[in-house]
């Protein structure tokens, strides 16, 4: 299985983690911003021959989960980072609200489904994690999951279990993970909103609830500490990225999903002598 290389971003396994204190704004000074877009750019590249290494393997899976707060980034993320791989290769799925269909399972049940086959690269827009973060914030959504009655009070730690053995097992299979919270402030998000009201080719990203989930803030922040904390392993990491200056976290992302690729010995297959006379033969055929 991979083992998360310490980073800075890095949620530590031993627990302690505080989104208070982890950075929403890179350290360096702004003024590296167009360093930043060259380095992504270099990223996106390496990425890219990666993902075309790990298709012909055919051994592994990646799967890339991203959470945030409203107006955080990740769909700009997704679609920044991955531009230079090969969209045949790329499933990315959108975790809305459960239809009635999805209420009849388990709460893992859908994202299941979506798992990315060998080969091959799955990113989760919002996740399973939803139902540790969105639901806890807001309890009585249990009321319309048909779970059984009485619901427990461990049922958030019930939960974090399910989810940490969910991971464990995929990634004993041959899936890597890797879990990216990208981390904007209040302010960030608060001016985030506002450009979206004022330009007119971004007010249909708006909505009034927005504003009402910005609310709970500080119960999200709550609910994000204890998920992250319980959840985080060396086979499944959560980093927390600074989300404040987009160029930065997307340069962060590539950077740390090409790093896991070193981790793995996938490479374009080698061919043994029989094979290999067959070519040659073909070869002949073909230049006669």
């Amino acid at each position: 299985m991979l083992q998360a290389d310490p980073h800075p971003y890095l949620v530590p396994f031993e627990g302690g983690f505080k989104p208070e204190d982890a950075p929403t704004a890179p350290e360096a000074d702004v003024s590296d911003s167009k360093a930043w877009k060259k380095k992504l750019e270099e990223e996106k590249e390496k990425l890219g021959r990666w993902q075309h290494k790990l298709y012909a393997d055919d051994r592994y899976a990646v799967l890339i989960v991203f959470q945030a707060m409203d107006a955080a980034g990740k769909d700009s993320t997704i679609r920044h980072v991955f531009t230079g791989a090969n969209p045949t290769g790329v499933r990315v799925t959108s975790f809305k609200r459960p239809s009635s269909t999805e209420l009849n399972h388990d709460f893992l049940w859908r994202s299941v489904l979506a798992l990315p086959e060998r080969g091959t690269i799955g990113i989760f827009n919002r996740s399973y994690y939803e139902e540790v973060l969105v639901v806890r914030v807001h309890p009585h959504i249990l009321d319309f999951q048909r779970l059984p009655q009485p619901i427990s009070e461990s049922i958030w730690t019930d939960r974090y279990r399910s989810i940490v053995e969910h991971e464990r097992h995929l990634a004993e299979q041959g899936t890597v993970i890797l879990k990216f919270w990208l981390n904007v402030s209040k302010e960030e998000q608060r001016q985030r909103f506002l450009k979206r009201i004022e330009r007119p080719n971004k007010r249909w990203k708006f909505s009034a609830g927005d504003l009402d989930e910005r609310e709970h803030w500080d119960d999200y922040m709550s609910a994000y500490e204890g998920c992250l904390n319980a959840t985080t392993r060396p086979w499944a990491p959560w980093y927390a990225i600074p989300a404040d200056d987009k160029r930065f976290m997307r340069w962060q992302v590539a950077a740390i999903i090409n790093r896991a690729f070193e981790q793995l010995d996938v490479d374009f297959p080698t061919l043994g002598p029989e094979a290999t006379a067959e070519l040659l033969e073909s070869k002949t055929r073909l230049t006669q």
